[in-house]
């Protein structure tokens, strides 16, 4: 059986390449546009559920507009679900994205002008030029120090920890509120890792670490996840101090368990880091 969050088909569209594997009333190829809010929502169903959300300039493919909502599949990491029409705009590529926790778009390059919105941390945007210490993009003016280019980093739990403290969020991806997997995917995202959007994916996703902790590792528990920061040391975004922190690994492995939720079901390791 398909996997509903990965799967671009609601009974009455369906992505073309599944004409042969779901029903549906239409097959249609996705239309491609760019989230053009800061954040949003990607829920299960229309006023339903939020499962992920999206970050300002990532791409989706739109199968289908109805009635202010669209059904949609972030280009990403395959993640389905409708997102509020209006949230959505042309297709800019980019050439710059947030590196910083965070930053403002501000209406003059003058970090006194007023501000017109956040953006987080992952938020992917294209600079028209450099103005000073800011760069102008088609809404408005952000520091330099705050963007880089879209090379990849080198390094995704470095990426991870500039998101130390922030708020745990179910279903967050961004540095307003995060949960485990939002963190693990943030990291890896920057560094041009591919990695679904959900814990358990992510597990299925990445392969089996043998030996000693590194950094870099994952440690999976059922329905969490966290980067290893170093052989000691855990940093994930958890219910427990309702934020992203750290924790020693021995302690976190007993505390979760102790709490009901099972032991580590992986350890596993993209690549290894120095």
């Amino acid at each position: 059986m398909r996997d509903r969050r990965i799967t671009p088909a609601n009974g009455r569209v369906a992505a073309v390449h599944l004409r042969e594997e779901v029903e549906a009333q239409a097959y249609v190829a996705g239309a491609a546009r760019q989230l053009a809010v800061p954040v949003a929502d990607l829920l299960r169903a229309p006023e339903g559920k939020r499962e992920r959300q999206l970050l300002a300039g990532q791409v989706v493919s739109v199968y289908e507009d109805l009635d202010g909502w669209s059904f949609v599949q972030a280009v990403h990491d395959g993640y389905v679900g409708y997102v509020r029409t209006k949230a959505l705009g042309v297709v800019q590529p980019a050439t710059h994205r947030v590196s910083a926790r965070a930053t403002h778009v501000y209406t003059e390059p003058d970090f006194k002008s007023p501000e017109r919105v956040s953006l987080s941390m992952g938020s992917r945007m294209r600079v028209l030029r450099e103005d000073g210490r800011f760069a102008k993009i088609p809404s408005g003016f952000v520091p330099l120090q705050h963007l880089s280019s879209i090379e990849p980093e080198a390094d995704p739990v470095a990426v991870a920890e500039r998101l130390s403290g922030t708020p745990y969020l179910w279903g967050g991806n961004s540095a307003f509120g995060i949960d485990c997997s939002g963190l693990v995917q943030a990291g890896c995202l920057a560094c041009d890792i591919d990695c679904p959007g959900d814990s358990d994916l992510q597990e299925a996703a990445f392969a089996n670490a043998g030996g000693a902790y590194q950094r870099g590792d994952l440690l999976f528990w059922k329905g969490h996840v966290a980067w290893v920061a170093d052989a000691e040391t855990l940093l994930h975004a958890n219910a427990h101090h309702m934020a992203v922190a750290y924790e020693p690994i021995n302690a976190a492995i007993r505390r979760i368990e102790e709490q009901g939720d099972g032991p580590v079901t992986g350890h596993k390791r993209i690549k290894e880091f120095t």
